[in-house]
C-alpha cells in the first residue's frame, strides 16, 4: 500500500542520515557516547581501587610513624602492631575515650581553638624505652606540610622528626623532608619554661630549641616552625602528667619568636 511504501522509504532515509559517518549528527552522537563510556569506566575503576588506596595510604601513615623512632620494615603493619602500644585522642589535654586518631582529620583540628582541638597522640615502645609520637601539620609555599615528632620518655626532648610536603619547590622548600633539615632535630628540646616549639633560624641555631632552616626555602621553613608551635602546645599537659614536660608559662609571661628571614 503506498502508505506503508511511504513510511518505509521515510524510515530508511532517516537510518541512511543516522549512520551516514560524515553527518553532523553521527559525530555528536558518536562524542557523547564515547564521552558517557569513559566516564563510567572511570567512576568503576575509582570505586573499585579506593579500599586499595585507602590501605596505601594508612601503610605510609605507619610507615612515617615508624620513621620518627627510627624504625622500618618491608612489613610496616606488623612492626607497627608490635611497636605502637597506646593510640590515643586528646582533647585540653585528656584522654577522649572510644575515639581512633584515624578518625581525626588533622587539617580541620589544627585550625580549631587548643581547647577544643583532637589531637592524636601514638605511644610507643622499642628496645625498653618508650617514645611520644605527635602528629603535625600547617601551611608551606604551596600547600599543606605535615610530619611527625618523636619525643622521648622525659615528654619534650626530641628523638627525632620527619616531615612531608604536597607541593614545596624541589630544591628550596621540599628539603625540609632531608637528612640535612630533620637530621637537627634529635637532643632539641619542644618545651621550655618560656617558650614551646623550636626556631627556625637563618643560619645562626644555637641552643636546645633552635635549627637552622632551609636556604631560600623561607615561607616553608617558617611554617614549619608556625607548624610545631601551633600543633605542640595542646599536648603539654597530658605529656606533664606522664613524664617531667615544665609547666606552661604564665599567660602574661613574654614568650615572644623572633623569625629570622633565610
Amino acid at each position: 500500500m503506498p502508505i506503508f511504501k511511504s513510511a518505509s522509504s521515510a524510515f530508511k532515509r532517516f537510518k541512511l542520515k543516522i549512520m551516514n559517518v560524515n553527518s553532523n549528527s553521527y559525530t555528536y552522537g558518536f562524542a557523547i557516547a564515547l564521552v558517557v563510556a569513559v566516564a563510567a569506566a572511570l567512576s568503576i575503576a575509582a570505586t573499585s581501587l579506593k579500599p586499595m588506596q585507602d590501605a596505601n595510604v594508612a601503610l605510609e601513615k605507619k610507615s612515617d610513624i615508624l620513621s620518627s623512632i627510627g624504625l622500618s620494615s618491608e612489613d610496616p603493619a606488623s612492626l607497627y602492631a608490635q611497636v605502637i602500644k597506646e593510640q590515643l585522642v586528646l582533647v585540653n589535654g585528656l584522654v577522649v575515650e572510644g575515639v581512633s586518631p584515624d578518625a581525626v582529620d588533622m587539617a580541620k583540628a589544627v585550625a580549631l581553638p587548643e581547647t577544643e582541638r583532637q589531637t592524636p597522640l601514638y605511644v610507643a615502645e622499642s628496645e625498653g624505652k618508650t617514645y611520644y609520637i605527635i602528629p603535625v601539620r600547617g601551611k608551606g609555599l604551596w600547600g599543606p606540610i605535615w610530619g611527625y615528632i618523636s619525643l622521648n620518655e622525659d615528654g619534650t626532648s626530641v628523638y627525632g622528626a620527619t616531615f612531608g610536603h604536597k607541593s614545596e619547590t624541589p630544591g628550596l622548600g621540599a628539603e625540609i623532608t632531608t637528612e640535612f633539615f630533620t637530621g637537627q632535630f634529635p637532643g632539641k628540646v619542644v618545651y621550655s619554661d618560656s617558650y614551646t616549639g623550636i626556631e627556625v633560624r637563618k643560619g645562626d641555631a644555637s641552643g636546645d630549641q633552635q635549627v637552622d632552616g632551609i636556604s631560600g626555602g623561607t615561607i616553608t621553613s617558617v611554617g614549619v616552625q608556625y607548624m610545631l608551635e601551633n600543633c605542640l602546645k595542646p599536648y603539654q599537659a597530658y605529656l606533664k602528667s606522664r613524664g617531667s614536660v615544665p609547666a606552661a608559662a604564665p599567660a602574661d609571661a613574654d614568650t615572644t619568636v623572633t623569625v629570622a628571614t633565610l
